[in-house]
């Protein structure tokens, strides 16, 4: 499918040769004599892109212009015209004009034009792809009343430019959560800039949230960009701000205020125009009270309180959520995605989750590993998650690890490997045997001297 362009000038002879250039070089050609004309033309054929002239009767070229990129911002306009100024440039430039050819017209200068245009479009809806993608790699996963309320939370937050303070339990989601707002913001074509607060030395928090210039320190060859610097334009999220001690807390509440800092060594004041999201697992208002947190700090962060729910909460996205972790190992390991039968799911469903979201998903990944079959089922899923494993029915792991002898940890393997298989293939022997790959007569002998009865 070849890209269609619409000409639009009151000129007919200009009309007829671009026509005929364009048509020759493959493109599909409209034309409009007037600003009324094109409008009906680009609300019906939609064309990739418009050669708009700007000295017309009627309604000139800018107010086409204008409406062209009211309701249909990613078509692309280049403006041609006999009496090109500055001002007419800059103003068609702010309104979105791509670029502005004056005539005579060169038709080289025209197809370099179009054809940078048409690439810059392509970005554009690339980019509007990928946005997308991000987006649902980072949504949160679940139908639950909790997880409802939060992405209703998120879609009235996320848009605005306040300033959020998320809290939740470790292995929530947190993060997540702050991936999304960033994506659903007005800043998501700039940096999302992670800090982990409880990460960082407290000798190096200065050059790492502000950066540093060359020789500002003993070891430093090179200027660093801190943070914050990278962070412009965009969003700086500051993970577990609760870990970040009261010393780290007073040099980063002025950058909070005035929004401006230095670099380590430096002398020169930088501006920066950053969204602040902030995380923790700890309740800060405690925190507090204890002299742990500062509480300016505090206010300062919690303009929107968004709390992420625990998954002991929200029991019936476990579901939604091991599907969607299988779905993602056999993305990763280009495999087939695995199942899970629905008393598996149960088992999973009764366990408390102290772990949250993410001993949920180091469970699925090492399922989707470690079990050879395509469907898992409850004897798969071991203690603690399940109860029926406490007897000594499912994994062996720490039964293996607590021994000092390879004899014995082999010895404790086989028993417990040999017990799962005769319970999957309800206690009979020849299945078992068949099952392992070892004759009946050979599975007999092991059985007694493992005591297994």
């Amino acid at each position: 499918m070849f890209p269609s362009i619409l000409i639009v000038d009151d000129e007919p002879s200009i009309l007829q040769s671009l026509s005929g250039l364009l048509s020759d070089e493959g493109f599909e050609v409209l034309t409009a004599a007037n600003g009324y004309e094109a409008l009906k033309i680009v609300d019906t054929e939609f064309p990739d892109l418009v050669l708009l002239d700007i000295w017309m009767p009627g309604i000139d070229g800018i107010e086409t212009l204008k409406e062209i990129k009211k309701n249909n911002p990613y078509i692309q306009v280049i403006i041609i015209s006999g009496h090109g100024t500055i001002e007419t440039a800059v103003k068609a430039t702010k309104l979105g004009a791509f670029d502005l050819i004056e005539k005579p017209l060169s038709i080289d200068k025209i197809i370099v034009a179009i054809n940078n245009a048409l690439n810059f479009r392509r970005l554009e809806e690339e980019n509007k792809y990928l946005r997308k993608k991000t987006l649902e790699k980072h949504s949160i996963t679940g139908n639950s009343h909790p997880i409802a309320a939060l992405k209703k939370q998120l879609a009235v937050a996320a848009p605005t430019d306040a300033w959020i303070l998320i809290t939740g339990e470790n292995g929530t989601g947190k993060e997540l959560v702050a991936r999304t707002i960033h994506q659903l913001s007005s800043r998501a074509d700039y940096p999302l800039v992670n800090v982990h607060c409880a990460a960082i030395p407290e000798e190096l928090i200065e050059s790492e949230l502000f950066g540093q210039e060359k020789g500002a320190l003993t070891d430093s060859t090179t200027k660093k960009i801190g943070k914050f610097e990278l962070a412009n334009n965009g969003t700086i999220f500051l993970d577990e701000i609760g870990d970040m001690s009261l010393k780290t807390q007073s040099k980063i509440l002025r950058v909070l205020q005035e929004k401006q800092f230095q670099r380590v060594g430096g002398s020169r004041t930088l501006s920066v125009n950053v969204r602040v999201i902030a995380s923790s697992n700890k309740d800060l208002e405690k925190e507090i009270e204890k002299g742990n947190f500062r509480e300016d700090i505090y206010y300062r962060l919690n303009v929107i309180p968004i709390e992420v729910p625990p998954l002991r909460n929200r029991f019936e996205d476990i579901p939604f959520l091991v599907e969607t972790f299988f779905a993602e190992c056999a993305k990763q390991d280009r495999s087939e995605k695995k199942q899970m039968t629905r008393k598996a799911v149960d088992i999973l469903c009764n366990y408390s989750w102290p772990g949250n979201v993410r001993e949920l998903k180091n469970l699925v990944e090492r399922l989707a590993i470690m079990v050879e079959k395509d469907v898992i089922d409850e004897f798969d899923i071991p203690a603690p998650y399940n109860p029926g494993a406490a007897d000594g029915m499912v994994p062996v792991e720490s039964q293996l690890f607590l021994s000092h002898s390879l004899k014995n940890a082999k010895k404790a393997f086989e028993r417990e490997f040999i017990k799962r298989k005769l319970l999957q293939n309800n206690n009979n022997i020849t299945k078992t045997a068949e099952a392992i790959g070892i004759e009946p007569s050979y599975l007999h002998k092991k059985l007694k001297s493992l005591n297994v009865s």
